[in-house]
């Protein structure tokens, strides 16, 4: 079996790693191919990736190249995780919206849009590639904004699904703190990428007992503190949401934070720095500590799952993914990609039923949508006017003034990798 990474050179990378060689059982690997244009940062993640496979007595070969259709030629599977414009694209998409009043991130909000505008391109180019080269490949996303980027693959005809590591976290947590093991906690998780709720929490499976009510009263502060958003808050809604609904439900609050401390662009940056020092290390042979700060908590135990359910193996049956709707939220058009529970194989992501959704999520979340479907055009079509509409339909930006002004500075900070400007 072979699988490709596209942005192999990523300091993500040794995570990824240590899960298929962990997890070699589940995802029998014989050729795993690390693709990256930057030949530095590739020669010092190949080379742990390499030593973690001695370690860990992973029999598999580890390739690491530029070529990006001989790296995909034969690929059973190829998982994408790039970043367009690297760290320097980052740390301007957290900036710039601050200017306006705005929420700097880099996955929702209009450094969200920015990203998407420069990533779709590249990205429908790849799979077209890898179409070419093996058009029974499946695509596995993990490139922001997950959604977006899932859906201009699914409405271009490509085989994909994409993948966030926010469910698998919450699984993991809920898990400890019920003393059980992680494959006995089924969540009800819906939503869109990086704007989802948990609003079960099942031991079991999708039939089983709903703890949540439990988790709320027992670890609420807990869980309140790690989302950062007020207890008050989680126990009116009754509900977990994810990380990302704080820039919705606390937004001014998140504005005056990110306006008087460093990005976390720039804090990654330098977290990266020390890492590739690090992976430099000939006697390293495992992921080294300092990772977990670098996010992607248990991405590695969800892509192996994913790849080894697409790909016929050893996956768990069920699995939080991104996916065309198919009637799953009523309030949606079919071919908006929605991230929910799904039964998984070799045929791809089947949603699976969920219940009706109050109407505070759904508004959101058909929100959201919207903002999306207008994102997807600007990046598959340009221009400024398309820019400005998506910003003004997205929530976190709403107002013409707002809109106006962020759409200069968005195309100000992204010519360059904007083919239409």
């Amino acid at each position: 079996m072979k699988l490709a990474v596209v942005g192999g050179g990523s300091t993500y990378t040794p995570e990824l790693i240590d899960g298929f060689a962990r997890l070699r059982a589940t995802l029998p690997l014989t050729e795993l191919v690390l693709v990256d244009p930057a030949a530095e940062r590739l020669d010092l993640v190949g080379g742990l990736a390499r030593r973690i496979f001695a370690k860990q007595g992973h029999d598999g070969r580890i390739v690491t190249t530029s070529d990006l259709d001989a790296a995909v030629d034969g690929a059973d599977a190829v998982l994408l995780q790039l970043r367009v414009g690297g760290q320097a694209a980052r740390e301007r998409d957290e900036t710039w919206p601050l200017e306006c009043g705005c929420v700097g991130q880099e996955t929702t909000g209009a450094g969200g849009l920015a990203k998407a505008l420069r990533t779709v391109p590249v990205v429908l180019d790849i799979a077209e590639r890898v179409r070419r080269a093996n058009p029974d490949a499946w695509i596995i996303d993990f490139t922001n904004p997950v959604g977006i980027v899932t859906r201009a693959l699914l409405q271009a005809g490509h085989k994909a699904v994409g993948l966030c590591n926010v469910a698998i976290g919450f699984q993991r947590k809920f898990a400890a703190l019920l003393g059980v093991a992680p494959a006995d906690v089924h969540l009800d998780h819906v939503g869109l990428n990086h704007l989802t709720w948990e609003t079960g929490v099942r031991l079991g499976g999708p039939e089983g007992e709903n703890v949540l009510p439990r988790l709320l009263a027992e670890h609420g502060d807990a869980l309140a503190d790690d989302l950062r958003l007020p207890r008050s808050l989680v126990d009116r809604l009754g509900v977990v949401p994810s990380y990302y609904l704080r820039y919705f439900y606390v937004h001014d609050a998140v504005v005056d934070e990110l306006r008087t401390k460093p990005s976390r662009a720039a804090e990654v940056a330098a977290m990266e720095k020390e890492l590739l020092e690090m992976y430099g290390d000939p006697a390293l042979d495992e992921k080294p500590a300092l990772l977990a700060k670098r996010g992607g908590a248990f991405y590695s135990e969800a892509a192996v799952d994913l790849a080894a359910s697409l790909l016929g193996g050893g996956g768990s049956p069920y699995q939080v993914v991104n996916t065309y709707n198919n009637g799953t939220l009523p309030f949606l058009p079919d071919d908006a990609v929605i991230e929910v529970q799904a039964a998984v194989g070799r045929g791809g992501a089947s949603p699976l039923p969920v219940a009706p959704l109050d109407p505070l999520y759904a508004g959101l979340i058909a929100n959201v949508t919207a903002y999306e479907d207008l994102a997807l055009e600007a990046a598959l079509r340009g221009g400024r006017d398309r820019v400005f509409k998506a910003l003004l339909a997205h929530p976190l930006v709403g107002q013409y003034g707002y809109a106006d002004g962020l759409t200069d500075r968005l195309i100000a900070h992204n010519r360059e990798h904007l083919a239409w400007a």
